[in-house]
């Protein structure tokens, strides 16, 4: 368990918006996409991590932020190893965001191929209802994940699906 001293969430700006970060001495335990209102972004940040307070990020959260600013201006920066802090994902999620992780900037892949990535093949629904609940969204970059014949499918995250579309089109993601 972190020490209160280690845990804290901070708002920075994106091209897509501002994004909220939490974090713990485990690593990274939130990204939050924007929300209409900071005290919106502050609020979901809260829910998954209630302790945190809002301070300077800590040096693998500046880095993280950092690099998630300059993904979303130039569409090439790799989070893959951005260490996350996994308390309380379930053992199949954990799968899905490994599996995820794996699509580049760029690229896509669809909820039936990382179903096959986690040992699951026919598991596409639960992949998808797993990247809903993705605390970790851009770092587990659930908008690359696309629905059978490249339809866009949901997204969970403010704005819907023109906001995965907004990241897809700053990495230079090929859509249809």
């Amino acid at each position: 368990m972190s020490r209160p001293d280690e845990t804290g969430y901070a708002l920075f700006d994106t091209a897509v918006g501002r994004c909220g970060i939490g974090w713990t001495a485990l690593g990274i335990a939130a990204l939050q996409l924007p929300e209409p209102t900071d005290e919106q972004t502050r609020a979901r940040l809260h829910r998954r991590l209630p302790d945190a307070v809002e301070r300077t990020p800590s040096p693998v959260a500046g880095e993280a932020i950092d690099r998630i600013t300059a993904l979303l201006a130039e569409g090439t920066e790799d989070l893959s190893d951005i260490p996350l802090d996994l308390t309380g994902v379930s053992p199949f999620d954990q799968q899905v965001y490994r599996a995820a992780r794996t699509v580049p900037p760029g690229c896509t892949a669809t909820y039936g191929a990382i179903a096959k990535l986690t040992g699951s093949p026919g598991a596409a629904r639960e992949v998808g209802r797993a990247l809903g609940r993705n605390p970790f969204a851009i770092i587990v970059p659930c908008h690359r994940v696309l629905a059978a014949g490249g339809r866009l499918g949901g997204f969970s995250a403010n704005g819907g699906v023109q906001t995965k579309i907004a990241m897809l089109v700053a990495e230079g993601a090929l859509l249809g």
